[in-house]
């Protein structure tokens, strides 16, 4: 199900028709010489969607779908094949230089840093491309310093810097300019459990406080669906769907697995009354780890009746229920099923 909203002419970024095809490279010499050569690569087809100003928006795939190539696009680094981007009403292409203003991009990969210049002396430098004075750029860099937690990390080589410092510095340069777009990149990737949570409330804050545009790839699915109002799914270049996390999850799933534990009834005693009640099979039960509990599992179909019948026999059977666990279908299923075709 795409979702196309918010209209074009309020979006913060609107993709429209975007294509890019990667061509054979010295094509025409390895014709003339017959060598064999591998067919251009379709990075991105007929791609479309918009993102409305404030919304943390995410897109996900496996690699090599495309994310990395439209994160690209959209910062001005590699132009496409067709269609067009626009950030805040200006195209990536013809008003290049307006659109950089506004972007700011962290992206996963380290080779556009300086490795002999400190972290400092590399936040100066991309300050200073910026157009910040001196003064503003020391300002600023300081504030990013103490909101990233990179303070110990100022005056240290970037190559001695670890990986995560490293990937939180490039959120950090992202920021510099303070830009109302962010193109975010993996933004966690590296970083330890307390670091990454950290990471997370930063983007929040980015998206509620500063009202920033946050367009976020990652292969952490739990972060995508913490984060995004809505999530974009990419494979072998095509949106497949776009809607949010819970919408696509349900599109996906017409079960749910069940798991009731429950006290004050032997496992005996539970399957007779279950049997009366439903006169058949299809539930597992099985002894809990905690003395005196035991639970059933069994699926059922969304929104049907059969958990509050099963409890109701349980009860009426002298149980008492201590817990009851839904799981749902994840967006990694979702992610399986259209990369596998299913969809």
């Amino acid at each position: 199900m795409n979702q196309a909203t918010p209209a074009s002419k309020d979006a913060a970024i609107s993709v429209a028709g975007l294509s890019k095809t990667y061509p054979v490279p010295f094509l025409r010499i390895k014709k003339l010489f017959r060598r064999k050569f591998k067919p251009p690569v379709d990075a991105l087809r007929n791609v479309s969607f918009d993102i409305g100003e404030g919304e943390i928006f995410g897109l996900i795939g496996p690699n090599g779908a495309g994310k990395t190539t439209l994160t690209k696009i959209i910062a001005t680094l590699v132009q496409p094949t067709s269609g067009a981007v626009t950030v805040r009403g200006h195209d990536t292409v013809t008003d290049d230089e307006r659109v950089r203003r506004d972007v700011g991009l962290s992206g996963a990969e380290e080779r556009s840093f300086y490795w002999r210049l400190t972290a400092e002396q590399n936040l100066l430098f991309f300050a200073r491309l910026h157009g910040l004075s001196a003064r503003a750029s020391q300002t600023r860099i300081g504030e990013l310093f103490d909101l990233l937690e990179l303070q110990d990390q100022a005056r240290r080589r970037f190559a001695e810097i670890s990986t995560g410092n490293k990937q939180r510095l490039s959120v950090a340069r992202a920021l510099l300019s303070n830009p109302r777009i962010l193109l975010l990149d993996e933004p966690t990737r590296s970083l330890d459990p307390i670091a990454a949570g950290r990471m997370r409330a930063l983007i929040k804050s980015l998206a509620e406080t500063n009202r920033s545009t946050i367009f976020l790839t990652s292969h952490n699915l739990a972060e995508v669906e913490e984060l995004c109002r809505r999530v974009a799914v990419i494979s072998h270049g095509e949106i497949r769907a776009i809607d949010a996390p819970r919408n696509l999850r349900a599109m996906h799933s017409e079960e749910e697995r069940v798991t009731v534990v429950f006290s004050g009834l032997s496992l005996v005693d539970a399957e007779q009354a279950l049997t009366r009640t439903f006169g058949g099979t299809g539930f597992l039960l099985q002894p809990s780890p905690v003395p005196g509990q035991a639970s059933i599992e069994f699926k059922r179909s969304m929104n049907d009746d059969l958990l509050d019948r099963a409890l109701r026999a349980l009860h009426d059977s002298g149980a008492i229920v201590r817990a009851v666990d839904v799981e749902r279908a994840s967006l990694l299923n979702v992610l399986e099923q259209y990369e596998s075709g299913q969809n």
